[in-house]
């Protein structure tokens, strides 16, 4: 089973792939981040590898570079948390520009596209002249969100956010964040709080006033959910009645197209460490 395999498992698949293939292998976490950069991979340089999780790129990557000596090997993982932990990483690993691969597309232009394809002109022209850019209120409702997860993490809580409700606290006008209902929802989802409701949200105030980029905290996932139900309930056209998350995921890859993956930092640090080893990663349209 897909989930069984390990790190060792994705390791002897590229060297077995080595027989057939002597260039560059980027090692990615699903099969998402493989159909993204598979628009941008050079085929006849490069090859994608599937790992399954983040560790797995992590520990295979790892492994493939230092014990097995692959000088032609990459991975590309979401930075989830990491930035806001302080923890770095060196090539032959690179991170995502915001916290993972769908924040790093909606920080770009990508989202204007689709907002062009699902927004009704003069909505979107009415919601912004009010509350400002679409993505700037998707950040301002999202991060919180982002944050509590921080701080689950940080203290241990092991809070659930995989089944919350946000419609729930998010307010369908203004797409503007309840923090209080947010933390009702999440504890409605979790066991072993260990933490008061009003202290966590006491702590993610904290967290905001040294957060310089809201979309190193903001979860894709949050976003795409915010950005739907603006759409649905607030500035989207005939055609965005009932978008769901996973068409929304699916709009924002086809629109991030390689100009905007060529401005991003991943593009430029893999660039340069594929050019400082000596091997070609990407196309160059």
């Amino acid at each position: 089973m897909i989930g069984d395999l390990t790190a060792s498992d994705i390791s002897n698949s590229v060297s077995m792939l080595r027989s057939a293939h002597k260039g560059p292998i980027i090692v990615v976490e699903g099969v998402t981040d493989s159909r993204l950069f598979g628009k941008f991979v050079d085929r006849n340089e490069a090859k994608i590898i599937v790992a399954f999780s983040k560790e797995n790129v992590r520990r295979s990557v790892t492994e493939l570079w230092g014990r097995r000596n692959d000088k032609k090997i990459i991975g590309i993982i979401d930075a989830d948390i990491d930035r806001l932990c302080g923890k770095k990483y060196s090539p032959p690993l690179f991170l995502s520009d915001k916290r993972d691969m769908e924040t790093m597309i909606m920080s770009t232009r990508a989202l204007d596209d689709v907002l062009s394809e699902y927004s009704d002109p003069q909505l979107l022209e009415n919601f912004e002249k009010d509350h400002g850019k679409v993505g700037d209120a998707v950040a301002r409702s999202a991060y919180p969100i982002g944050l509590l997860m921080f701080i689950s993490s940080r203290e241990r809580m092991g809070l659930c956010f995989k089944n919350i409700d946000h419609a729930f606290f998010i307010n369908r006008k203004t797409l503007a964040i309840d923090i209080r209902k947010m933390i009702d929802e999440v504890f409605s989802q979790s066991q072993n709080k260990g933490i008061g409701k009003k202290e966590l949200a006491d702590m993610i105030t904290e967290e905001e006033e040294v957060l310089n980029d809201p979309w190193i905290a903001v979860r894709g996932h949050d976003a795409v959910s915010v950005l739907a139900i603006g759409l649905s309930e607030v500035f989207g056209s005939y055609n965005s009645i009932g978008i769901n998350g996973g068409q929304l995921s699916g709009a924002l890859r086809l629109a991030f197209g390689f100009d905007y993956f060529k401005d991003t930092d991943l593009y430029k640090d893999t660039m340069k460490w594929s050019q400082r080893n000596n091997f070609i990663l990407w196309i160059t349209q």
